[in-house]
């Protein structure tokens, strides 16, 4: 599977009986590896346990439903937080991200924002971890590239560049491409 990371928001009905979660109530995750995609499906623990299943599971764990938040209007803010960002990149697709979306979630996951719940080998020959978003339960799959120390300052400048908002994601990606090395500038 060529897919590298994504974002999976946690469903709000159980995918068997479609019973509404209710908050609070003990749930059953799971990814599905299909040939292009991972699909997420949320279950009841009594759906999990009783249904029949031709498929194996790629990464399951148990949780708690959370209840929406209720929407609230945010303020303008000029620095993008790390959450946005990760997310912002993840839907942007570009390899050249890659470093960065790791550093994110791994600043995340030290944040007790997201919850590391499997890791498994990926044909890259990285580590395709799957976090879960505390608050929101959005299942996110992001490819731990395997940094080598000396990577880890260009990919640590790449990223307080894009908090801070001294740089955009468009100028980062042709900067600093996959490798975490800069691109040669034209001097001019």
């Amino acid at each position: 599977m060529s897919q590298e990371w994504n974002i999976r928001s946690r469903g709000n009905a159980c995918c068997i009986c479609g019973q509404m979660f209710e908050d609070k109530q003990p749930c059953v995750s799971v990814l599905r590896e299909l040939p292009d995609v991972f699909e997420r499906r949320d279950y009841h623990t009594l759906c999990w346990r009783d249904e029949t299943r031709d498929w194996q599971a790629y990464s399951v764990w148990d949780g708690e439903y959370a209840a929406p938040p209720a929407i609230v209007k945010d303020e303008p803010v000029k620095k993008e937080a790390a959450e946005t960002l990760l997310r912002r990149l993840i839907l942007l697709e570009d390899p050249a991200m890659r470093n960065v979306v790791y550093v994110l979630a791994v600043m995340l996951e030290r944040g007790k924002q997201l919850v590391e719940r499997d890791a498994q080998p990926h044909e890259s020959g990285g580590i395709l971890r799957v976090y879960e978003h505390k608050k929101t339960g959005d299942a996110f799959t992001v490819l731990d590239p395997r940094l080598r120390m000396d990577e880890i300052g260009t990919v640590q400048q790449q990223v307080v560049s894009l908090l801070s908002g001294t740089a955009q994601l468009q100028a980062e990606a042709t900067a600093f491409p996959a490798g975490g090395t800069p691109a040669p500038q034209a001097n001019g």
